[in-house]
C-alpha cells in the first residue's frame, strides 16, 4: 500500500462538533490523507457522533 501524504502526522481540530461544519469536513479529509486526528468541541454529544463517522 502506498504511503499517504500525511502518514505519521497528527492534526488537532477544534470546532469539530458541527454536523455540517468545516471542522468536521477537515477532520475527515485529514484522516483520509493519513493523519491521526484529535477532535475538540464544546458540543460533546455531536462531537461523539462525528467521531463515530
Amino acid at each position: 500500500m502506498a504511503d499517504k501524504p500525511l502518514d505519521g502526522k497528527v492534526a488537532l481540530i477544534t470546532g469539530a462538533g458541527s454536523s455540517m461544519g468545516m471542522g468536521r469536513e477537515m477532520a475527515l479529509a485529514l484522516a483520509e490523507a493519513g493523519a491521526r486526528v484529535a477532535l475538540m468541541d464544546v458540543n460533546a454529544e455531536q462531537l461523539e457522533r462525528n467521531v463515530n463517522d
